[in-house]
């Protein structure tokens, strides 16, 4: 490797490194102008030797042209919703009702309960082939989804590739695309500035920008993803929610 593809590569490290610090764990260590300074750098010496641009490259966010239409996918394990309750009786007869379906089952083990935060935006699936972002996908109706790559590549807390020394074959990250309030708050503001009608609520926004046909559309909106889980753990050995956040936070 020569040197300018070793400061390729550590520029792609370090800002990928800047961004997992600002979007998934809210402690930035430089200010903006100095990532956009990191960004440029890049950005010019990529022009300047395009063999060496790579698909997990910070600058290959934001596809180059819009595209026709997406694309149906075929989930390999069905993405299925939950109900909701608001009611502590309803709670309680769905935790006898699993009690009651893991003894038939053969399982008598006291149960563990995991508490997660809900967050109100839309499902969506990643694939990963040996730690490199290939697909990003809709829940759609459960069994097909849509092609939702090109503008999962947008968001930043999303990795193009995973920082794994020896990542599986295969993994599919399942969680939610959202939008905080503040988020929407401001892009309102944009929005009335451009004499453009406001986003009703953070929901429509992440679910309207995650199926756009222009990337750079989507790009321009600040969603981010939760990921909640995985469609497949063989490969991770995994057989509970808890194993499944503490090798996720490792």
């Amino acid at each position: 490797m020569n040197e300018v593809a070793k400061h390729i590569a550590n520029l792609c490290e370090k800002i990928r490194h800047h961004d997992r610090l600002y979007y998934s764990e809210s402690q930035p260590e430089i200010s903006d102008l100095e990532y956009d300074r990191l960004i440029g750098e890049l950005q010019r010496l990529e022009a300047d030797n395009p063999s060496l641009i790579t698909p997990d490259s910070p600058t290959q966010r934001v596809s180059g042209e819009a595209i026709g239409s997406l694309d149906s996918v075929q989930h390999h394990i069905p993405m299925l919703s939950i109900d909701n309750t608001y009611s502590t009786q309803d709670l309680k007869a769905w935790g006898t009702r699993t009690k009651k379906h893991l003894q038939e089952a053969g399982n008598n083990e006291p149960i563990q309960w995991v508490l997660e935060l809900k967050i109100d935006g839309v499902a969506a699936s990643l694939t990963y082939d040996s730690g490199l972002l290939v697909l990003g996908a809709t829940r759609g109706n459960g069994i097909v989804g849509d092609d939702i790559t090109h503008n999962v590549k947008t968001i930043k807390s999303i990795p193009l590739r995973l920082g794994l020394k020896n990542p599986p074959l295969q993994i599919e990250a399942r969680g939610e695309v959202f939008m905080t309030n503040s988020a929407l708050v401001a892009l309102n503001e944009s929005q009335s500035t451009l004499g453009l009608s406001p986003f009703a609520n953070t929901r429509n926004v992440a679910a309207g920008s995650i199926r756009l046909l222009d990337s750079k559309e989507c790009g321009d909106r600040p969603l981010r993803f939760f990921c909640h889980g995985v469609g497949n753990t063989e490969s991770l050995n995994i057989d509970s929610q808890i194993e499944f956040y503490t090798w996720a936070k490792n």
